[in-house]
């Protein structure tokens, strides 16, 4: 049997023609390999250069490897991460024709990393529970899809931090299994996996003492059992609401903050019976918030005030008629969000008097503004708007400030 270098992109398939097909994966040269951190694994894994990319090959029988580079393309087309698969090459021999395994190709995740080798530094606890809620949210959204992962586990997982944000990665597929939508037996199943594996990975890394000795292996791996049942029962719950009651969209993104999670995407969908909310999460770091404002906006704030303002613009955003998350036709956030700025904040933080305002900035005036709106919507059960919170909110709480009354500049 021949060569075969089955791709998904028609340049692929040149550049890998130059790697050494001929030997076994644990025989290459060091001149075809890239030294990068590689996790564990019950195949022999490498990372080699291919042109400018570089690329994990990853040896196994020809059934499972043409299996999993089409279930990471069903992955890739469903928008859920994972690492992406570039090729699978058949039919390898050694120089005396013996058979050699077949091999799967991905494309190397840029900036990622294998559990073990964040853990060679000891790991705070605080960041162990926000990678924690990474994998939560990877294990939900795959299930969102219908993914069974049948093999949930660190090792399966990289890590990437991107722009503050926290993420995680599907890296190999081989045990999973795609449904048109799983049950609730599979999702059980999956996250007891999760659960066995995650206790028995961290027991691994208390003996070997690169845990934090506050750190309990067991509790740990049942934690994210509970972390990942909160966030399926917040996203996956009914969220029509009445037209007009943004307040209760406010509620839902509370209750995800309060989960520890942030809202990456919303998107609104008009109908008569009311407005459909659907939320993706994510899990950020320190500062992310302050960035991803200042980006947007150019307004400098504390990070709670940024996540407040966030929480409002995107808020504000899906309700305009242009805003078309994908489409290249619909407005850029950027532009949505300088028009909000504009139209919006500026005016909001205006029609509290300055002599009123005392030390407080802008972005603390909005973000009180915005508290005042959430406190009276909920008592009156409706959204009473931002102006009739402004109204109130010169009236009945400014006047009870104590501290000494400076006027600040917009």
């Amino acid at each position: 049997m021949a060569l075969q270098i089955n791709a998904t992109n028609p340049e692929h398939p040149a550049l890998l023609l130059e790697l050494p097909w001929h030997l076994p994966l644990e025989e290459w040269p060091d001149k075809y390999l890239v030294p990068l951190p590689r996790g564990i694994s019950r195949h022999v894994v490498r990372y080699a250069r291919a042109g400018d990319e570089v690329v994990a090959v990853k040896e196994l029988a020809q059934r499972p490897a043409l299996r999993e580079y089409e279930l990471l393309r069903d992955l890739d087309r469903l928008g859920i991460p994972a690492v992406d698969p570039l090729a699978v090459v058949t039919g390898r021999t050694d120089p005396d024709g013996g058979p050699l395994e077949c091999v799967l190709i991905t494309r190397h995740l840029g900036g990622s990393m294998p559990y073990r080798s964040m853990f060679e530094t000891t790991m705070r606890p605080a960041t162990m529970h926000r990678l924690m809620d990474a994998l939560a949210v990877l294990l939900v959204r795959l299930h969102l899809a219908g993914f069974a992962w049948g093999d949930c586990s660190l090792s399966n997982t990289l890590f990437r931090r991107d722009a503050g944000a926290f993420a995680a990665y599907l890296v190999d597929a081989e045990t999973g299994d795609l449904h048109p939508e799983l049950t609730r037996g599979q999702r059980e199943y999956d996250l007891d996996l999760a659960r066995v594996n995650i206790s028995g990975e961290l027991l691994d890394l208390e003996a070997s003492g690169a845990l934090h000795p506050s750190v309990d292996p067991i509790d740990f791996g049942t934690e994210i059992c509970a972390r990942y049942q909160e966030l399926w029962k917040e996203l996956t719950r009914t969220s029509v609401y009445p037209a007009g009651k943004h307040h209760y969209i406010e509620r839902r993104i509370r209750r995800l903050n309060e989960l520890g999670f942030d809202v990456a995407e919303m998107q609104i969908e008009h109908a008569s019976n009311g407005d459909s909310v659907t939320f993706v999460p994510k899990v950020v770091d320190a500062g992310h918030h302050q960035r991803q404002l200042l980006r947007l906006t150019g307004l400098d704030t504390e990070e709670n005030q940024a996540r407040r303002l966030l929480n409002d613009l995107e808020s504000w955003m899906a309700t305009q008629e242009d805003y078309a998350p994908g489409d290249p036709l619909g407005a850029r956030p950027e532009v949505l969000a300088h028009r909000w700025v504009r139209e919006v904040f500026r005016p909001t933080v205006r029609s509290v008097p300055p002599e009123l305002r005392g030390q407080m900035d802008p972005a603390q005036i909005y973000h009180e503004l915005l508290e005042h709106r959430w406190y009276l919507s909920e008592r009156a059960q409706h959204d009473i708007g931002l102006e009739t919170a402004v109204v109130d909110y010169i009236r009945r709480v400014l006047p009870q400030r104590r501290e000494p009354l400076r006027p600040t500049e917009e």
